[in-house]
């Protein structure tokens, strides 16, 4: 049994499990244990077998499995059929061309947590839990489920009326534009400029963590009251520590509507991304604090790493990584 050292949600030093704003935040103040009383997926179990038939019918997109979980008696257990989960749980992935395959639930989350913890990025709750053969799992908190039932949500993919049937296998990657994500938030927003302001961000950011998964069905509009909102980023990681030819963009137009020209991450240019801030309605003033925020170096950054749960030379090549792309933004 793994001895923890640090909260598997926040990081913070000197916590055996999950520390009390962990709770807080994942499971309304309750002290869930962060180990499952469930076979991991890769088991040969009738339990592990029955919660892979029983993902099939969960309505989550992506090409990693993902399961429904909820709280019972202080441990996370699969839902059974007609459950409604309130959390997602990420394994291990079985891709054959993902590289150190052991450390993407831990790559996610302390994406994640460099998101929330140092950029100020609203994310979708999350931590890490562990099945009882120590496998780690990523686990997050569903936004689109509240004590009140469950949210209208819809993504970018559907929002612009795209499908395999019109798009094509690759979809969601083939279509579309960061700028043209834009025009989404700005025709169903009614607070377009505030969430044009985070999706900026969130795009800045996913250049310098080199995420480049965010395609279309990762970015979502969801209405929590009375109205749609950006909702908080998800799926966030640096793909580079396990794809060997990573991407630069997810989408193959990049950042803007008519495309880009580039053939490696050395063609693009802080330049690029102000005149993206332009073209969301941003003044200069704030585009330059923004882009010179997302270049600086902090602590936290290094600290954040240091703490999580990637291997030593994965949280190198993590460092080195986000450092470079960084100091590409800086001009």
């Amino acid at each position: 049994m793994i001895q923890l050292q640090v909260c598997p949600s926040t990081l913070a030093d000197g916590f055996n499990t999950y520390s009390p704003e962990a709770q807080k935040r994942l499971f309304d103040g309750k002290a869930v244990s962060h180990y499952m009383k469930v076979p991991s997926p890769s088991t040969d179990s009738e339990e592990a077998k029955e919660a892979i038939q029983n993902a099939s019918r969960i309505s989550l997109s992506g090409v990693q499995p993902k399961f429904s979980v909820l709280v019972d008696n202080l441990y996370l257990r699969y839902t059974k059929e007609g459950e409604t989960g309130t959390f997602i749980l990420k394994p291990r992935p079985n891709g054959y061309h993902i590289l150190n395959k052991d450390y993407c639930a831990a790559n996610e989350h302390l994406t994640m947590q460099i998101a929330s913890q140092v950029f100020g990025i609203e994310t979708a709750v999350n931590g890490l839990c562990f099945y009882a053969n120590d496998e780690a799992a990523y686990l997050t908190r569903r936004f689109d489920i509240t004590p009140m039932g469950k949210c209208q949500q819809e993504d970018f993919a559907s929002l612009m009326g795209y499908t395999k049937m019109n798009g094509g296998s690759d979809y969601k990657y083939c279509n579309g534009s960061y700028e043209e994500c834009g025009e989404v938030i700005r025709r169903f927003v009614k607070a377009a400029p505030i969430d044009l302001l985070r999706f900026f961000r969130l795009v800045v950011f996913n250049f310098i963590s080199l995420n480049d998964d965010a395609h279309l069905k990762n970015f979502t509009l969801v209405n929590r009251g009375e109205e749609y909102r950006l909702s908080p980023a998800y799926d966030l990681i640096n793909t580079s520590l396990h794809l060997l030819k990573p991407r630069i963009f997810a989408l193959d137009k990049g950042l803007f509507r008519e495309g880009m020209s580039f053939s490696d991450t050395r063609t693009i240019r802080r330049a690029d991304f102000e005149e993206f801030g332009k073209r969301m309605d941003l003044s200069e003033k704030l585009i330059k604090r923004e882009l010179d925020r997302f270049a600086s170096k902090s602590p936290l950054i290094d600290n954040l790493i240091s703490h999580s749960f990637l291997s030593e030379d994965l949280k190198r090549q993590y460092r080195l990584s986000m450092s470079y792309r960084q100091q590409m933004l800086g001009g």
